[in-house]
């Protein structure tokens, strides 16, 4: 059986609609950072995305390689873990994270996957080289790297459209002070509004997607 992060940490990937407060421990990504509007035709996260999955992938299939110096030491059969993103805009209050989801030309993102942890960064950086060589035409020069420890959240799953978020992130900032915790964005830090998502859009009807919320905190 393939390793999947989904059903092995269903504490991190499969929370319940209803709020709770979870300790992140560090994780590695490989992630590239951007900006604009997410949803735009051919646009920069369009672009982000397809460097993701295609390093992703290739570290996943290098298993399989007839050159026996592309086997990563350690490696085991695995799911590609979901798409990740954190998101602010430079206009945020510090204090509440708000996003003003009628501004998305405004968002400041950076999308990511988990890693397996056989990925050292020597392997990391020979994978991401196979795969420019084999894509002459993406700038692989925007992967990078990501060691991250997320540390305390309020986390909750979110179900359906990604423009009805507000009202389940209203929901978990609620639980937050409830719980005598307070929100603690800081985008020097990487401590943002944060999203894991467990549905395709281009799959699945909005009313169907699910996408886990996290927010950092005190």
């Amino acid at each position: 059986m393939a390793f999947d992060v989904k059903k092995e940490y269903k504490d991190l990937y499969q929370p319940a609609a209803t709020p709770s407060i979870i300790e992140v421990p560090r994780m590695r990504f490989v992630a590239v950072e951007g900006s604009g509007d997410p949803n735009e035709e051919d646009g920069d996260y369009q672009t982000a995305l397809q460097l993701l999955y295609g390093v992703s992938f290739t570290i996943k299939m290098s298993r399989k390689s007839k050159d026996p110096a592309e086997h990563i030491e350690g490696y085991y059969d695995y799911v590609v873990p979901p798409l990740e993103g954190l998101w602010h805009m430079d206009t945020n209050d510090n204090e509440t994270g708000a996003i003003d989801y009628s501004r998305k030309t405004d968002f400041q993102w950076t999308s990511m996957i988990r890693l397996p942890e056989f990925v050292t960064d020597e392997a990391f950086d020979a994978c991401v080289s196979r795969f420019a060589a084999k894509h002459p035409e993406m700038d692989v020069s925007r992967v990078f790297l990501l060691d991250w420890t997320e540390g305390l959240a309020g986390q909750v799953m979110h179900k359906g459209s990604y423009d009805n978020e507000p009202a389940t992130i209203a929901t978990l900032d609620q639980h937050i002070a409830e719980s005598g915790h307070r929100l603690d964005f800081d985008s020097a830090n990487r401590r943002l509004h944060h999203e894991i998502y467990l549905g395709d859009p281009r799959k699945s009807k909005p009313e169907n997607l699910r996408t886990v919320i996290r927010h950092p905190i005190v």
